[in-house]
């Protein structure tokens, strides 16, 4: 992980999820998202634009720590990479995507569930994970589990993290940061509020901060 990377989500300790149909909507997300403090942006490969709108935001907003999410292969991590991508988020552990990251000197942060899936990250040389989908696999009491042994990793769980638990997973000293998708909810962007996206993303920083 690059230190500046590192530092950006200790600092916000929240990685919203931005998934877009169109270039246009995912920098008016983006824009807005960095309107409300928060600078590390995950582009989920969700949509068939995805690689176009990771594209486009990357470009826009060099200023901001821009990635892409639910990358699900070698050849997928290589095209975010051609597109802009700063670092890489996949829902599981796939070495290939792994040593296409580590070529390119680009962090990755696989997606791990259980115990064996951390040990084989662990012994990759991975140091920071996403635990996902983190509700659905013990939440802050796996999270306490998995690293009272892996003592040297961080993690980002992602998947059924909301305000409501935001502050019980971040007081883990092992978390980094955690990624949402409440912060960029589907009707908000239908509507075109992006003052409620940037409302969402100063109440996160204010929950983490607390």
């Amino acid at each position: 992980m690059t230190d500046k990377l590192i530092s950006s989500l200790q600092a916000n300790r929240v990685v919203p999820l931005v998934q877009a149909d169109d270039p246009v909507t995912a920098l008016k997300i983006s824009e807005a998202l960095l309107a409300g403090g928060l600078d590390v942006l995950e582009v989920v490969l969700r949509t068939d634009a995805a690689m176009d709108c990771l594209e486009a935001i990357a470009k826009e907003f060099p200023q901001a720590h821009v990635g892409a999410g639910t990358v699900l292969s070698a050849d997928q991590a290589q095209e975010v990479i051609r597109r802009g991508a700063g670092f890489i988020v996949s829902p599981g552990l796939d070495q290939a995507s792994v040593d296409v990251a580590k070529e390119a000197n680009i962090p990755i942060l696989p997606g791990i569930s259980t115990a064996t899936e951390l040990q084989s990250a662990w012994n990759m040389g991975l140091r920071v994970v996403k635990l996902f989908p983190a509700s659905v696999v013990g939440g802050p009491k796996m999270l306490k589990a998995l690293s009272s042994v892996f003592r040297d990793v961080r993690f980002m769980p992602t998947g059924g993290v909301s305000p409501a638990n935001l502050k019980d997973h971040l007081d883990i000293p092992a978390v980094l940061a955690c990624g949402g998708s409440w912060l960029t909810p589907k009707d908000a962007i239908e509507n075109e509020d992006f003052d409620a996206i940037t409302k969402l993303a100063k109440e996160a920083i204010a929950i983490a901060e607390s």
